[in-house]
């Protein structure tokens, strides 16, 4: 019960928290209100009109009076209904805002261990619930209740015994209603969970197509699609099992009332004691009490999804965002970068980083090697901030680097990766990704750039040029002409920092001559930092940094570690030799 009051109190405060629009919701409301209202009035009409009935006595002033009620319904039912539905959709916009500039806030940790579909389905799906719930079933709620105690209000005036025995639907209504609503509202959960996890595995397989099918892994995929599908049939199976209950359930209710009605009524209206019109408007009240009752049952179903799904999305913005300190502004990194003792675990894992120390001056071309799973990707994590050391500092001059502005340290960071990472889009959009006013940025600049990149050749080659679209990923590009693009982009950043996850490793000979051109460029002045896979593109950095089980065990310049080295003596003996040869 305690938990129970939790949610709602949770659910109330997470929808104030959106600025409903009060005016809007109010009018929407009001507007319910008096089409239930006019709604009572229908009966009373109709049992005049029934009462009074022959082509001689017909009443067509009575008739105009009806028609005009009817009309009047319509119209202030149709505007209560777009006002309802429109505070909805605002809700739920500004909730979907919340949530969006939130996910785009978190750490890079909290996608570490949430699939992305996941948080696109706590997003798109979960916050429908809480739309539907506010712009549909709560106006049927409150329009409900007023309906019933407005109806029995009536019936007690017109007939109090007759209305006793319409009343006896009631309590038998609840009895069955209750458990099956509460039955619905688990089954409704455990739906929401379901469709979140297969959204999460839909998404994840086909971002990752290629690989799918390069390994031939579709039997898999298909019997994991077919699993999660089989779930969501299951859980959909139960629900319409209750629906198809309730439905059959409420019909056998209504019909057994409505016969009681009928066969009381009758023999009141032949002994002379009710009026045809009389046993009408009850028949006509009879559905607009039982009616709305069966909406309550999906009602408190549809409040205890939007619950759970408030629980969700409060989980969500409840989380902490990367730490930003504003205050200390650097508007260009031209000091030493020092990394004094840090080390670093993710989350209820080992240590990765161990007491990492080093400097990197300024212009120095700093460079990591060593075995797979060393630790130098996650350095470069700690480097951009996407985490924070568990113990130690990484400072540029005397200042810790989160004590600067997390967007300006960021800018003065340039990353080219391996993967080429691109957006769907142009590209010029890729180019001037990130970039504050992207409309002051002249085609002239652009081309400038991806002539520094060699990147011009193959735009220029393009119908659309800057505006050709380059598919989700880049997939309409070469790896080559990917990392060009990527480069460009550095270009245009003018960063500081250089960081670069062996660039060329993925690249044909001819393309990795073009961009080693380009990277070479690039890093020129610049503090870079290199992952090297191959110890062929390091040979000549200021320093190198041999990492083993996040542990430094060497560094210096690659004639000193080849000297003093053992291991990294066998990977350059194995790699360069490997390359001499190949040559």
């Amino acid at each position: 019960m305690e938990h129970n009051k939790r949610r709602f109190t949770s659910f109330i405060t997470l929808i104030r928290s959106t600025n409903i629009p009060k005016v809007s919701l109010i009018m929407g409301l009001v507007g319910s209100i008096i089409t239930t209202i006019v709604g009572l009035s229908i009966p009373l009409l109709t049992r005049e009109l029934v009462d009074g009935f022959s082509v001689a006595t017909l009443s067509w002033t009575l008739v105009v009076v009806i028609g005009i009620v009817f009309i009047l319904q319509a119209i202030i039912d149709g505007v209560s209904t777009y006002l309802l539905a429109a505070v909805g959709q605002k809700i739920v916009a500004r909730l979907r805002e919340r949530m969006w500039l939130k996910l785009i806030k978190l750490p890079v940790s909290y996608f570490d261990r949430t699939k992305s579909g996941e948080s696109v389905s706590r997003v798109v799906n979960d916050t429908g619930i809480v739309k539907d719930l506010i712009s549909q079933h709560f106006p049927q709620f409150i329009s409900g209740i007023i309906s019933i105690i407005g109806a029995v209000a009536i019936l007690l005036i017109m007939d109090w015994k007759m209305t006793l025995i319409m009343l006896i639907s009631v309590p038998v209504t609840i009895i069955f209603m209750i458990p099956l609503g509460r039955k619905m509202a688990s089954i409704s959960r455990s739906l929401q969970d379901e469709t979140a996890n297969f959204s999460g595995d839909i998404q994840q397989t086909l971002s990752e197509i290629r690989l799918m099918k390069a390994s031939t892994a579709e039997p898999y995929e298909a019997k994991k699609g077919v699993q999660g599908i089989g779930k969501l049939l299951t859980l959909g199976l139960k629900e319409s099992k209750i629906l198809a209950l309730i439905g059959p359930l409420m019909y056998f209710i209504i019909m057994a009332v409505v016969v009681l009605i009928i066969g009381y009524g009758g023999i009141r209206v032949a002994n002379g004691t009710m009026s045809t019109g009389s046993l009408v408007a009850f028949l006509l009240y009879l559905f607009q009490i039982v009616m709305p009752i069966t909406s309550f049952a999906m009602f408190f179903t549809q409040l205890q999804k939007a619950q759970g799904a408030t629980e969700r999305i409060i989980s969500i913005l409840d989380l902490p965002e990367e730490v930003d300190r504003e205050g200390f502004v650097k508007e260009k990194v031209s000091e030493p970068i020092h990394v004094q003792h840090v080390s670093f675990a993710y989350e209820g894992n080992d240590t990765v980083l161990e007491d990492v120390s080093f400097t990197a001056k300024p212009g120095e071309m700093v460079a990591f090697a060593g075995p797979s799973g060393g630790g130098k990707t996650t350095l470069f994590g700690l480097l951009e901030r996407f985490y924070l050391p568990t113990s130690g500092d990484i400072l540029i001059g005397d200042h810790s680097i989160q004590t600067i502005s997390l967007k300006d340290w960021r800018k003065q960071i340039g990353y080219v990766s391996q993967e080429s990472a691109m957006m769907a889009g142009t590209i010029r959009e890729n180019l001037t990704y990130g970039l504050e006013e992207v409309d002051a940025i002249s085609d002239d600049q652009l081309w400038a750039v991806a002539k520094m990149a060699y990147a011009d050749e193959f735009i220029a080659a393009f119908p659309d040029q800057l505006d050709t679209k380059v598919g989700e990923r880049g997939i309409k590009l070469s790896g080559g002409q990917r990392q060009r693009i990527n480069i460009a982009r550095a270009f245009l950043r003018d960063p500081q920092i250089l960081m670069m996850d062996e660039a060329t490793a993925s690249l044909d000979s001819q393309s990795e001559r073009i961009v080693q051109q380009a990277l070479t460029k690039l890093m020129h002045g610049r503090t870079t930092f290199v992952i090297a896979h191959r110890l062929a593109t390091i040979v000549n950095a200021d320093k190198i940094i041999f990492i083993e089980n996040g542990k430094i065990t060497g560094i210096g310049k690659h004639e000193v570690l080849l000297e003093q080295h053992t291991l990294y003596r066998e990977f350059a003996e194995q790699q360069l030799t490997n390359g001499e040869n190949s040559n």
